[in-house]
């Protein structure tokens, strides 16, 4: 009988104590997964170049799937590479239209990527389909001759335009949060328009030269009609439009 009740206790401790240990292991925390860095945020170093100021954010909504918003702006200046443009440019009149010509723009571009990579979002090869809103400003002194007299009107206004396209590119990261962006070519068409204008008292001889120059003046691609009187001249313009996106970009992910 001894034997039975020592046999029960002994076996009572041992359920016990199996029991405390167990619950100690149930009260152990497990680890917390790491936190997924879904974002990054990039500047284009390429667009520093032409006086632009180029920031990218960039969203994993997928495996390969990512979504981004690109916000760019050049504050007004001269022309970028401006004495290239007017080594290009044979005809003389053509070239005085660079004196003092100062543009400006700022421009909205949203995008979804989708990678190829088998490491997914952010890694690799991608394709991008993209829209594009852009707002020109410009600024420039329109010459003109009056019977040989050379003269000239302030001219001032914007230029908007809508494209769409679909860019090529890769992305790696050189760290743990450090990536870089290589924008391969992102070509781009939808249409513009807009108008500039100058105000000043024209003779009706100056408005017939000015008429006369502006009726000559061809821009590729747009279709041009004006106006002008004895308060100044209107110039309005639009038609299709065109652009290459390109860049290298360097980055954080968080």
């Amino acid at each position: 009988m001894k034997k039975i009740i020592l046999s029960c206790i002994f076996f009572l401790m041992a359920a016990s104590l199996l029991k405390a240990q167990n619950d100690s292991t149930n009260t152990v925390k497990k680890p917390e997964p790491l936190t997924i860095k879904k974002n990054l945020i990039k500047i284009n170093l390429f667009a520093l170049g032409l006086r632009n100021i180029s920031l990218q954010y960039e969203r994993k909504i997928a495996k390969k799937i990512t979504i981004g918003l690109t916000a760019r702006e050049m504050p007004d200046g001269l022309l970028p590479f401006e004495k290239s443009f007017r080594n290009s440019i044979s005809d003389s009149s053509a070239k005085s239209q660079l004196d003092n010509f100062k543009v400006g723009n700022f421009a909205v571009i949203p995008e979804i990527r989708f990678y190829f990579s088998r490491r997914g979002a952010f890694h690799g090869f991608y394709i991008a389909p993209f829209a594009s809103y852009a707002h020109y400003t410009a600024n420039l002194p329109y010459h003109y001759s009056d019977n040989g007299v050379d003269k000239s009107i302030q001219l001032a206004g914007n230029l908007n335009c809508i494209t769409g396209g679909l860019m090529f590119g890769a992305q790696w990261n050189l760290g743990k949060v450090v990536y870089l962006d290589f924008h391969l070519i992102g070509p781009n068409f939808g249409s513009c328009n807009g108008s500039i204008t100058g105000s000043t008292s024209l003779s009706s001889d100056e408005q017939s030269a000015l008429k006369s120059s502006l009726d000559d003046l061809k821009v590729p691609l747009a279709t041009t009609s004006n106006t002008v009187d004895a308060n100044g001249a209107t110039l309005k313009f639009s038609g299709p439009w065109a652009g290459i996106r390109s860049g290298i970009c360097i980055g954080v992910r968080f």
